[in-house]
């Protein structure tokens, strides 16, 4: 017999247990029991949601599907005359079909990763001063570049096309046109595909890409500029062949530029006008754009520097804006000399003096955002866990 204690408190091994109404049996987690996704499954879902190749998928069939129905809704309310030729209620039309189109996209294929529309490159607590800082940058690089042209004697200006309240009317016509373009066009490329395609991109599957790409021009295309393409191709090549041996964090996003930015000169080749230097350049600013994000962690800039480019080639100095010669300009502006200089038909985009004006702007954005640098590096994994 064991002894028994000399004190009144019970033991707390031996004393009987009170289970109270309330009180529910500990169980151990059975984590055995968890379900493990098919192999099905994994095809299409991985860590972050939708893989990104089924995402861009759906993106581009969904986004295909509402411009073509969002377009023949606009077409037919607004009966719009095409004759007109490239005027700001055109334009403005003309882009907001895919932006609307672009939103819905967007928004379906956000719900399917359990993201927000926002997550696509556009969170910033300091987005509204990004915005604007970029609008000052797109004015003054597009100004820098006309004064080049302007002093080099391959750009002469003629007589002010506007007066009074027309001035004010078309300028903020042009202004909700290119606000549109810069939204759209920054959207697809450097929101939702760069975000995307940063996700996993890696450089082999990237050069299959590209590759495609550079086939597919070689076959279809003859002129408008397509060793723009080849050229962006070729520069990104050994580069992102570095960062991939090297495994660097960086890789993903830059190989994800250098993707993104092509595909942004790729589309460009179906402009009128356009030369070799002109579609480089697009590449080139897409690349800007592209560092943009690393730089401020969003695409705000990127959306201002584009809006206000445009707006200032087409409206303010009255240029062709990629070979596209626009009504309702304020001045008249016509190119001079030779084409390597002036442009010719592509506008100042064309000239080979874009491509400083692009190093410029790149070489600011480093030395003004390059200290406090929130690169969009990783995206966020999706909100909920994927099962």
């Amino acid at each position: 017999m064991e002894p028994k204690s000399s004190s009144s408190t019970p033991d707390p091994i031996h004393a009987p247990q009170v289970q109270t109404p309330d009180a529910q049996p500990l169980v151990a987690p059975d984590y055995a029991a968890a379900p493990i996704p098919s192999r099905f499954v994994r095809v299409f879902l991985g860590p972050q949601g939708l893989r990104p190749g089924w995402s861009i998928l759906v993106f581009s069939v969904l986004m295909v599907l509402f411009t073509f129905i969002t377009g023949s809704i606009l077409s037919r309310a607004s009966h719009l005359d095409h004759k007109q030729g490239f005027t700001p209620f055109a334009a403005f039309l003309s882009e907001l079909a895919p932006f609307i189109a672009m939103l819905g996209a967007a928004a379906i294929v956000a719900a399917i990763e359990r993201r927000r529309i926002l997550d696509y490159n556009l969170v910033d607590a300091s987005g509204v001063r990004h915005f604007f800082s970029g609008l000052a940058a797109g004015f003054l690089a597009l100004s820098a570049l006309i004064g080049a042209l302007a002093a080099g004697g391959w750009l002469h200006f003629g007589p002010v096309a506007l007066s009074g309240t027309a001035i004010l009317h078309f300028a903020a016509l042009w202004g909700a046109a290119f606000l549109l373009v810069g939204c759209v066009e920054e959207g697809l490329f450097r929101c939702y595909l760069q975000f995307t395609l940063t996700r996993s991109i890696r450089f082999w599957p990237a050069v299959v890409i590209l590759g495609a790409i550079c086939v597919e021009l070689l076959i279809r295309a003859k002129g408008n500029g397509v060793w723009g393409v080849y050229l962006i191709v070729l520069l990104g090549l050994v580069p992102c062949y570095l960062l991939h041996q090297r495994k660097s964090a960086s890789a993903g996003f830059w190989i994800a530029a250098w993707v993104s930015s092509t595909l942004f000169g790729f589309i460009h080749t179906g402009n009128n006008g356009e030369n070799w230097i002109g579609i480089f350049a697009a590449a080139a600013i897409g690349f800007v754009f592209c560092a943009s994000i690393y730089f401020t962690g969003s695409a705000w800039w990127a959306i201002g520097c584009h809006a206000a480019w445009d707006w200032s080639e087409t409206f303010f100095y009255g240029t062709a804006d990629s070979g596209l010669p626009a009504k309702g300009h304020l001045l008249t502006t016509a190119p001079a000399g030779s084409v390597f200089w002036s442009g010719g038909a592509d506008g100042p985009e064309g000239s080979v003096l874009v491509l400083g004006v692009i190093l410029v702007l790149l070489v600011a954005l480093a030395l003004l955002y390059g200290r406090s640098r929130k690169s969009a590096l990783v995206p966020p994994v999706a909100v909920e866990p994927v099962s």
